[in-house]
């Protein structure tokens, strides 16, 4: 058993010495997917070292490997984003209001009636990640994120099913596609009910965003989900009592108002038949 100890704290020792911090991260992934394969172990606790994580790890699997992160300044050619000053006289006094032109979207609260669960997804989101980073500084950043100080974890978000209006379709067709795409069931457009539409970043982008509300059951799973391309997306299940905490006073979350508005929703009109 000592031997076991010994070997535990070597491999620990080892890792924090490794000089790139990308080859770190690598390894402290490797041993997360060791460490979940012979869980259950007697041996477990003795064979693995331990690694701080923060509460959002411990809950959730992680998603992916981020090795490097860095900040350079928008290109003019962005298909995403675009900014504009925009000015007007008010009351006789000329102003101005600096914004950034975005594209609509679409979120589907999506219910699994078989399970009874909310089905959300988990994805690594650079806005996010940036707002943390840069919290309480005026300066835009630049260069090479620290990630032994703000290791990636903080950029993922807890998020509704959805994606951006930029298909020549409908927007119940599109909330289909982000459906099957992103979380693997495939739905009829006539199980995706309009929920109402709003505006999002209302000062700064303010895009419309169109909410819906569908319904599946596990025969319609036909694929693992994790989206399309470049993608990289965990689908996760809410129980209940676990959804309803997110909205709890004093909870928090990584996830947009958008996420809270729809569990809000969801409880004052749908989850009543589900208790």
């Amino acid at each position: 058993m000592s031997s076991l100890k010994s070997n535990s704290n070597t491999f620990k020792t080892y890792a924090n010495h490794i000089p790139n911090q990308m080859y770190r991260r690598r390894l402290f992934q490797i041993i997360q997917k060791w460490r979940k394969s012979i869980r259950g172990s007697p041996c477990a606790k003795l064979l693995l070292p331990r690694f701080k994580t923060s509460n959002h790890q411990k809950k959730f699997d992680p998603i992916s490997c981020i090795e490097r992160i860095w900040f350079e300044p928008m290109p003019r050619d962005s298909p995403w984003v675009k900014p504009v000053r925009l000015k007007y006289i008010e009351n006789e006094k000329e102003k101005y209001t600096d914004l950034i032109k975005t594209k609509d979207g679409v979120m589907v609260v999506l219910f699994n009636i078989t399970r009874k669960k909310l089905i959300v997804v988990r994805q690594f989101r650079g806005a996010v990640y940036q707002g943390i980073y840069t919290s309480g500084k005026d300066a835009a950043p630049k260069g090479e994120a620290d990630l032994e100080k703000f290791p990636p974890e903080i950029g993922i978000t807890l998020e509704l099913c959805g994606g951006a209006v930029d298909k020549d379709m409908s927007l119940v067709e599109i909330a289909r596609e982000e459906v099957l795409e992103e979380c693997g069931y495939d739905v009829h457009p006539d199980s995706i009910q309009l929920v109402f539409y709003y505006r999002s970043g209302i000062g700064t982008s303010s895009g419309r965003m169109a909410m819906y509300y569908c319904e599946v059951c596990d025969e319609q799973k036909i694929t693992n989900g994790g989206g399309v391309e470049n993608e990289v997306i965990q689908v996760v299940e809410l129980s209940l009592s676990e959804a309803a905490k997110l909205v709890q006073t004093g909870a928090t979350t990584n996830g947009g108002p958008t996420f809270l508005l729809a569990l809000v929703w969801f409880f004052l009109n749908k989850a009543s038949a589900y208790t």
